[in-house]
Order: structure tokens, then sequence, then C-alpha cells
């Protein structure tokens, strides 16, 4: 019973952060700015755990719900909508760091090694590898939108200015 009630709980919290996360203006994230700005040593260890490997094989809520959430893939579409993906990316972080936060509820709801089981698992898998894969990501995206920027200033005619 204890299981069911922490499950509920984790399901019940999932939707809000959904409907929080989808809500929320991307204004407010900055991703140069902590808590979001990647530094180059993250970068090594999610080389080192292999996110490229393996982070399209985890569930992805644009594919579940391609109609509220941007894709994941760089298509014409997106790739001209860099800056929106990269806030999304830190809107992710911080609704898998909300519900890791807010996953500790069920040591309260099931105490003892049950709930201390449940909790690890929920934020160990649930959450924590969709953390990382946002924090992998970033920086690499920023550095696109790098590129879009360089090369666009490239294309200004300076006769035209």
């Amino acid at each position: 019973m204890k299981f069911l009630r922490c499950a509920l709980y984790l399901a019940i919290t999932g939707i809000i952060a959904f409907v929080i996360g989808r809500i929320v203006p991307k204004s407010w994230f900055q991703e140069n700015r902590f808590p979001y700005r990647c530094y180059p040593a993250e970068q090594k260890l999610y080389r080192a755990l292999h996110i490229k490997a393996w982070q399209s094989k985890v569930p992805d809520m644009s594919r579940i719900f391609p109609a509220l959430m941007p894709a994941k893939k760089l298509t014409a579409d997106t790739f001209s909508n860099l800056q929106g993906m990269i806030q999304e990316t830190c809107v992710a972080e911080m609704i898998h760091s909300l519900l890791s936060l807010t996953g500790l509820a069920c040591l309260a709801i099931w105490p003892g090694a049950g709930g201390i089981i449940l909790t690890l698992v929920y934020i160990l898998l649930g959450n924590l590898p969709f953390i990382m894969i946002q924090r992998y990501n970033r920086p690499r995206l920023q550095k696109l939108l790098a590129m879009q920027r360089r090369k666009n200033e490239r294309k200004v005619d300076p006769c035209v200015l």
C-alpha cells in the first residue's frame, strides 16, 4: 500500500511539474548563469559516461507529447530556434531537479528500506540521467548557436550599413 501511495504521489508531482515546465516563461532562464552554466570538467565527466551513446535510449517527453514539447532533433525548423532549445534544456533541468527534491517525500510516505530504495531509484534513474543529458547538450547547442551567429554576421554586407 505504501508503494502505491508513493507511486501516486510521484505521478501527481510529475504531472504538476510537466505543466509548470510548459507555462513558466523561458525568459527566466539564463543558460550562462548559475545553476545552468556548464563547466568544462562536467563535459569530461559526461563524455566518460558516454551520454551521447545512451541519451536517445531513455524516454523523452517530446516523443511522447510531440504537440506539447519542442522536438529535440535538429531540423531546419529547430535549427532556427536554437536559443529556444537552449532555454528548454534549462527548464528540463530545473523540473528534474525539483522532482528529485520532491521525491524525497517518499521517505516520509514509506519509512524504511522500501522508501529508501524507491527514492534512490526515482532520483538516480528517473531524474539524474535527464539532468546530465540537459547539461551535456546545452554547451553543444550553445556552440552551434555561436557558430550560426558568426555565420550570419559574415553574411552582413558592410556597404549596406
